[in-house]
């Protein structure tokens, strides 16, 4: 495996729109990386550029210490996984997968697809393609054709293909958007623990945030071409370095107060002004019982409760907060002590609480404790 190291690697379109803006990143060798961030945020881009696909306006990417900007896709030693498999229809799951294989035997010349040598080499692709196919749980699937396999199936052998060929790093475009719900859930956990197998360099686009925590070992959080935060995702939870990240990664997202907290009857409520805006993540908040005293020292909020969505094993409470415009939400036990249009209260730890610039860029400033 090999390290991929991105030094100010920009793409420029033509009228100077920069879709992809200065970034600056390494990932480690044997490293599980992410790429996560709203559409259009230049992620896939990104991912494009190092894979070859795209062209690099500014800036150096490395391959194993070498420097591959003006290097062919072929030639780069990266496998590549698509949102729609790229999977050959005619050929059989065992052609798919041998298919890269036997075309770079075809590349060196006539002499290497004839003789002993030729015969050896046929052998030890039908190997690699058996250990993969196993690795893959794919073994009695590979005399069927791409239009017999489910859409979970179909993922496998598009994985199959990218590590039949070992390459020095596998890139991944968002692999399992078109694969239902219940089936994302199972791809991510074997995605995980093929990658725990393998140890391989691995860098992977996602849209979905839920998906990026699960998988990566480090997340890159994009907005608008520009990385906003490298972190692995329970510091990219715990501190966001921005407004934005705070709102995109978590579901549900954060609330944002804008103002301070001021001391009152024992408890910390929101308050107009200032130049600061206090973020506090659903889970944080609890819902007071009818009648029931605030614990002291906690942050109280207090509104009308506008609807409830039960989930079964936890329900999301949306509420409007006295004076302030937009709804909050707390995320609070299967049965909550509140009803739909009523008055409630709602508690948080302070030291669950964040501050954030409420200027353009948001930037952390650290805890809304007073």
């Amino acid at each position: 495996m090999a390290e991929i190291r991105l030094d100010q690697v920009a793409k420029v379109y033509p009228g100077g729109v920069r879709a992809v803006d200065r970034v600056d990143l390494v990932v480690a060798d044997g490293e599980f990386v992410v790429l996560v961030g709203p559409s259009g945020c230049g992620k896939s881009t990104t991912l494009r550029m190092v894979a070859g696909l795209e062209e690099i306006s500014e800036g150096t990417i490395a391959i194993d210490g070498r420097v591959v900007n003006e290097v062919p896709p072929k030639d780069r030693d990266i496998a590549m996984v698509f949102q729609n498999y790229a999977l050959y229809p005619h050929m059989t799951v065992r052609r798919n997968l041998a298919f890269g294989l036997e075309r770079r035997r075809r590349h060196r010349g006539l002499l290497a697809r004839f003789g002993a040598a030729a015969r050896t080499e046929r052998a030890a692709i039908e190997r690699r393609i058996e250990e993969t196919a196993a690795l893959l749980g794919i073994a009695a699937l590979l005399e069927r054709k791409p239009g017999q396999l489910s859409g979970g199936q179909r993922q496998r052998v598009a994985v199959g293909r990218a590590i039949v060929r070992d390459p020095a790093a596998f890139l991944f475009d968002e692999p399992l958007s078109n694969l239902d719900a219940k089936l994302r859930v199972e791809m991510r956990a074997e995605l995980k623990a093929l990658h725990r197998r393998l140890g391989a360099t691995t860098l992977y686009v996602t849209h979905d945030q839920e998906e990026a925590m699960t998988l990566g070992d480090r997340l890159v959080v994009m907005k608008d071409g520009v990385v906003q935060q490298v972190a692995p995702p329970a510091e990219v939870y715990d501190r966001p370095a921005n407004r934005f990240v705070a709102g995109f990664v978590g579901t549900p997202p954060m609330n944002f107060l804008a103002g301070r907290l001021e001391a009152a009857d024992g408890c910390l409520r929101p308050a107009p002004g200032g130049d600061e805006v206090i973020g506090l993540r659903p889970d944080a908040l609890a819902p007071l019982a009818p009648g029931a005293a605030p614990p002291p020292g906690r942050i109280l909020l207090e509104g009308e409760v506008v609807t409830i969505d039960h989930l079964g094993d936890r329900a999301d409470v949306f509420f409007r907060l006295d004076g302030r415009e937009g709804l909050f939400i707390c995320r609070a036990p299967a049965r909550p002590p509140v009803a739909e249009g009523a008055r409630a209260r709602f508690t948080a730890d302070p030291a669950a609480a964040h501050r954030f610039a409420a200027g353009e860029t948001g930037a952390r400033l650290g805890s809304a404790s007073p």
